[in-house]
């Protein structure tokens, strides 16, 4: 039983989580992955991949329309570590959070609750995510990951 686990099931015991968030919290750390007995990690570094090669980064460019030459570039490169780890902390949200991050979404015009998000749910979209190209205002941004 690795660290994490004891930590978890302590504060189980003294009640300072509840048993939906300590299923919820056990599930983020789980060493295992049930169906196929390997490390949960290496399924999520291989999944939504093509040929079995891991997507270790979601990338972002922004580029100036064509014929601009003193416009702002970024290119941002985020680890889909930090990417899947953020989603497991989603379990740690207290629901009243939950429920204000919802709404201002809503608010938005985006139908996503934020409690029924899964790391399969990640793992597909970088899956499908080839290469998206947006215009944006004379910009061009591109998002996919490599």
């Amino acid at each position: 039983m690795g660290e994490e686990t004891r930590k978890i099931l302590e504060m189980l015991r003294e009640g300072k989580v509840s048993t939906e968030e300590a299923e919820k919290l056990l599930a983020a750390v789980a060493p295992e992955n049930a169906s196929t007995g390997g490390p949960a990690a290496d399924k999520a570094d291989t999944a939504g991949s093509a040929g079995g090669q891991a997507k270790k980064y979601l990338r972002i460019q922004v580029e100036p329309e064509a014929g601009v030459e003193h416009g702002d570039r970024v290119n941002i490169r985020v680890p889909m570590k930090l990417i899947r780890a953020g989603l497991k902390l989603t379990a740690l949200m207290p629901k009243e959070a939950q429920v204000q991050v919802d709404k201002a979404l809503h608010d938005k015009g985006m139908e996503f609750n934020i409690s029924q998000l899964k790391p399969e749910d990640l793992e597909e979209l970088v899956s499908n995510l080839d290469d998206l190209t947006v215009d944006v205002e004379g910009k061009k941004v591109r998002i996919y990951a490599e």
